[in-house]
């Protein structure tokens, strides 16, 4: 597949989450056989004003890319000079947020709130193709009902100012998270247009992600909560692809990737910082597994690596 003059060696995508799609994270991913990670949402005016925060976001290694880095913003000209700041940071694909529902987000006018106000749209895509030579994406949703008018629209003012792909979510910007995504939406739009379209929504298990791929001929799939504490959805949806069983992680594979995980988490981030993320962020990957409220409890207070190397494999030593 390729957006721009980008090929992806396959059809699997990381999706943006906030707090959670960080440098560690998507090492995981890549590692699994995601064909392209994404950065979570990054503030346009952040990067512009040097928030140290924000440029942190930023933070990269070879082994992770292809990497997308996602901008969102309301102003043309400050979108502009960030996505000039992510394409010399070593970004491969800037993708623009018109699709974000959260309320802090829509009362700047961004996010999805940009799909009520097209010109605003148009201008900031010729302000942004104009600054960047590495392909652009943009995310949206449905719209803010569920006739996906807006979102016809605003994909086919993305095709008609240089956007290199889109990825769409069709829930509604009321539905948030909520109900059931209208994948028929992302079939209508893919007929519609000649870029890429990568579809987004629903994808719980492995299966889904080719079911979506047979009802909407898209041309990727995004994966994003499903992926949280089990990077192996996308070597098990390769598998499928490949026509092959799908393998389930082991206790030593889910064991060694927390550990893989830590010490990267302390790496990017520090030792103190790094356990605080710990103390949430273990627990996902031992959802499902016995005792597993025990160790969620038990990193709870943890500050240092060692102490929280120690408590995984004590956890993995119980279990074996």
């Amino acid at each position: 597949m390729k957006i721009g003059s980008l090929t992806l060696e396959n059809m699997t995508v990381l999706a943006p989450l906030a707090g959670i799609t960080k440098l560690p994270f998507r090492l995981l991913a890549k590692e699994a056989g995601c064909g392209l990670v994404c950065s979570e949402m990054i503030s346009s005016n952040g990067l512009v004003y040097k928030s140290t925060k924000t440029l942190e976001l930023l933070k990269s290694r070879p082994e992770e890319k292809p990497l997308s880095v996602q901008m969102f913003g309301f102003d043309p000209a400050i979108m502009a000079e960030a996505a000039a700041v992510i394409e010399a940071s070593g970004a491969d694909i800037l993708d623009i947020n018109f699709g974000c529902p959260v309320k802090k987000i829509l009362k700047t006018g961004s996010g999805v709130a940009l799909m009520k106000n097209p010109q605003r749209v148009k201008a900031i895509l010729q302000a942004v193709r104009k600054a960047i030579r590495i392909p652009m994406t943009i995310k949206i949703r449905a719209g803010w009902d569920n006739s996906g008018i807006q979102a016809h629209n605003i994909a086919e003012l993305a095709q008609e100012f240089g956007v290199d792909g889109i990825v769409l979510h069709p829930r509604t910007a009321t539905q948030g998270f909520r109900g059931k995504a209208d994948w028929s939406l992302i079939a209508a739009i893919k007929k519609k247009l000649a870029i890429p379209i990568i579809g987004n929504g629903d994808i719980v298990e492995p299966h889904d992600a080719l079911r979506m791929k047979r009802e909407t001929d898209c041309d990727a799939v995004m994966i994003g909560r499903a992926a949280i504490g089990n990077p192996w959805i996308f070597s098990q949806v390769l598998a499928l692809l490949g026509g092959n069983e799908i393998a389930c992680p082991d206790l030593s594979q889910r064991f060694d990737a927390m550990i893989r995980y830590s010490k990267s988490l302390t790496r990017c981030f520090g030792e103190h910082r790094a356990c605080l993320l710990m103390r949430t962020q273990l627990g996902w990957f031992v959802k499902g597994l016995r005792y597993s409220s025990r160790f969620r409890e038990s990193i709870k207070k943890i500050s240092t690596e060692k102490e929280a190397l120690t408590l995984i494999k004590e956890y993995k030593s119980f279990l074996l």
